[in-house]
């Protein structure tokens, strides 16, 4: 865990590079079953009615298939947004305005929505990519169950800033933690 960073940019590509080596090591596959395990049985609890999931970056953990409805984001670069469009779990043959693959069903609002972190804190704030898609989203939408995922070398300390939302929860190979 490092210590406070002010500077985001730099923090991002920080933890990014960390990934990128963890991603390539023997201990990435263990953890990537770690959390799918944990992850699975969060769901079963819930009972969520559709998962708003999201399309893995390199090193990022891979929902993958998970036995609920559920849809993928889709961003607008101008104006800046996001939303959800179900996902029947096949391939996807287009992406959204930042280059990512999604779905073209119908625009949703999932119940749970699984949340990528580049970093998080202990009281459940993301470094995302820099974008913001997602925090406007969880602020128009502040009902909605959100659970981080995260490997657990993320963890660290940055300044909330006005925009930032909490997560419901932060879900690692190690834990899962319900921020206060």
């Amino acid at each position: 865990m490092s210590t406070a960073h002010p500077d985001r940019p730099t923090l991002r590509r920080e933890l990014l590079a960390a990934r990128r080596d963890f991603a390539a090591s023997p201990a990435f596959q263990t953890a990537q079953a770690a959390i799918g395990a944990a992850l699975r049985e969060l769901l079963d609890q819930l009972e969520p009615e559709l998962v708003g999931v999201y399309w893995p970056l390199p090193g990022e953990f891979d929902p993958g298939a998970l036995p609920w409805s559920r849809a993928l984001p889709f961003a607008r670069r101008e104006p800046a947004e996001m939303v959800y469009r179900r996902w029947d779990g096949g391939a996807t043959t287009t992406q959204d305005e930042c280059g990512i693959a999604t779905a073209t069903g119908a625009v949703v609002v999932p119940d749970v929505v699984l949340v990528p972190c580049v970093g998080f804190t202990r009281e459940g704030f993301r470094l995302g990519y820099g974008g913001g898609y997602f925090d406007r989203w969880l602020a128009e939408h502040p009902g909605v169950t959100t659970i981080g995922l995260a490997w657990s070398a993320a963890e660290t300390h940055f300044p909330v800033e006005a925009h930032d939302r909490a997560l419901t929860l932060i879900l690692t190979e190690r834990e899962l933690t319900a921020p206060d």
